[in-house]
Formats: C-alpha cells, structure tokens, sequence
C-alpha cells in the first residue's frame, strides 16, 4: 500500500503519519500536486493533498491505482469531484478542524478592524508616532453581526458575538431553527442582513451556488460604513465590487485571509510570464495587489486555520480518514 503526501514540508508532520502509520510506504512531497507537477511515483493507492493542490481530471488519470484523496482541509473545491467519483475513487476532508480557531481569528479581524489596531502598531513601530489622530474607532458591544453561513465555524462566531452583547443576524441555505433558538439570533434573508449589519462576517464553502455571492448587485446594499470580514473562500468575494464600495468609502473596510485568484497572486510573475489568464482574471490579480494597499483593509495569507491546536486535529483526521478506509469503514467521505 504506497500512500502519497503533497504539499507537507514541516518534518514534525511527516514524523506524525510515519509514527501513526506504520507498514505502510509513505512519500512525502513538498509541492502541491498539480497537472505541472505530477510525480515521477504514480502507483499510489491513496493521495493526501492540501488547498493549493488542483486535483483535475488529468491529475487524477495519472494515478491508475488511485482509490482514495484525503484532502488536509475542510473545503475540497480544488478537487474535481464528479470526475473522482466516476472513476470511483472515494474523497475524504477534515470536517470539523478548525472551528473554534477559525471563529476566534474571525473576532481578531475585527476587532483590528473596528479598533485599527493595525494602523496604530505600524504608526507607533515605523515613526514612533503616539498621536490619537485617524484612529477613533467604534464598540463592537450593540452593534448587529451579520454571519453567513451558520455550520461549525458561523455558529462559534455566534456564541462569541454573544460575550460582545452584539445583536446576531443569520442567513443560511440551510437554516438551523434550533441553532438560531438556543443561540438566541434570528435568520433573515441575504438582502436583510446586508441592510442591517454594521459587520457581515462569511463563513460559507465555496461552490457554484456561493461563488460571488457578495457581488456588485448587492454590495453597495450594506450600510454605509459597515466591514465586511472574509475567513472562508476568496471566490464568494467579487473582488470588483469590494473594490469599488472600498474606494468610494461606502465599506468603512473590510479584513480578508482569503482572496480571489490567491494562488495566482502568489505565483503572479510565472502567471504574467505564461500569459493564460483572461482579462477578468488578469483584473482582480491587480485589485488584489490595490486592496493589499488600502489602509482601511487588512489582508492575511490564508492562516485563519492555523494554530498548534487545528494543525494536530487535521493531521489527527487525516489518520483517521486513511486508517478508516483501508479497514472498509470509510469516514468522512464527502460524495
């Protein structure tokens, strides 16, 4: 049984799964796998891959022997599932990693924002400037949260506004009653909550029911001034419309760990260099970079997730998911 890890360079994490999963043949590769990054190996059995991996038809064709990808991650949209599953190849994610880290990070955002904790440190770091001036912000306590998306990680973003005494607004696709009962909010339709909210923090997977679900149809609905926080996926995000509502000072701001086209942003010269992005793509890479410069925005690189605790839940279910499937009782699989 040859089992493959991508995307894994930190040594503590390749010594856990050589501990925790003995007898079998296990390769770790540092990159992500991608159809420009297939392996010279490809007899694996199982394929554990991370959010910058593209599992495609292609990718997935590669394998002959491939009966499952475990993905280290809560979201699985960089994995082409119909495919997967027409050649009955099973995949797994983590589910539950996570939640309470994400939530709490989700409040670290905010409160930066609603504080600008972030321009004081720079001010004081970079000038030893101790001035008070351009840096009033205002009271998270009474003011209306907006979550959308109320799974693992909405709902301990709800328990936490509760110890803020702020108001909670909900909308899901799929509301929870008795979520909203005992965690003492209300839902209310998409339109409602972006007219009410003095912050709209998103907490949604992304796919094609939530891609651009913030969009320039809708964006310029919130209140005048109100942030908007982004922890989940940076598609569910038009990064136009956040432009122009950040520009035209209607958003009074907005903190971002996810962006759309990150990856490319990341690569973006190797991007430049091939020239294969459209115009439209091509177009939120460069109001990626304008955002990242806007004093009234903070960005972070993806790490809502990651803390000591979430790192060994996922290594932990990522065990558990591989150890399950070889033993016919497969968990967590997500088709």
């Amino acid at each position: 049984m040859k089992i493959g890890f991508f995307e894994i360079t930190e040594t503590e994490k390749k010594d856990y799964f050589i501990q925790n999963l003995p007898g079998y043949e296990l390769i770790f590769i540092d990159k992500p796998l991608t159809e420009e990054s297939l392996p010279q190996i490809l007899d694996f059995d199982i394929i554990s891959v991370f959010v910058n991996c593209q599992v495609t038809p292609k990718v997935i064709t590669a394998f002959p022997r491939l009966r499952l990808i475990t993905t280290r991650s809560t979201g699985f949209d960089n994995i082409d599932l119909p495919f997967a599953k027409s050649k009955n190849i099973m995949v797994a994610n983590v589910p539950a990693y996570g939640s309470h880290t994400v939530a709490e990070y989700t409040f670290g955002l905010m409160l930066a924002l609603s504080r600008k904790i972030y321009q004081a440190a720079y001010r004081v770091k970079v000038g030893e400037d101790f001035t008070l001036q351009g840096l009033r912000g205002f009271d998270l306590c009474s003011k209306t949260l907006g979550v959308i998306g109320t799974g693992k990680i909405g709902s301990n973003v709800v328990s936490i506004a509760q110890g803020f005494n702020m108001k909670v607004l909900a909308f899901d696709a799929f509301p929870n009653e008795e979520l909203a009962r005992t965690h003492n909010f209300l839902y209310t339709s998409l339109e409602e909550l972006l007219k009410t909210a003095d912050v709209v923090t998103l907490h949604t997977p992304y796919n094609e029911q939530t891609h651009h679900l913030i969009n320039r149809q809708n964006i310029f609905l919130m209140k005048k001034g109100s942030l908007l926080i982004n922890t989940a996926r940076g598609q569910v995000v038009e990064t136009e419309a956040l432009f122009q509502a950040l520009i035209q000072n209607h958003l009074g701001g907005a903190a971002l760990d996810v962006l759309e086209e990150e990856k490319e942003l990341k690569d973006e010269m190797e991007v430049l260099a091939k020239n294969t992005q459209s115009a439209e793509e091509l177009k939120t890479i460069l109001h990626n970079h304008i955002l990242i410069n806007l004093p009234q925005v903070i960005i972070t690189p993806h790490m809502a997730f990651y803390s000591k605790e979430a790192e060994f839940a996922i290594l932990e279910t990522t065990e558990e998911n591989i150890k399950s499937f070889l033993q016919g009782n497969p968990k967590n699989i997500v088709h």
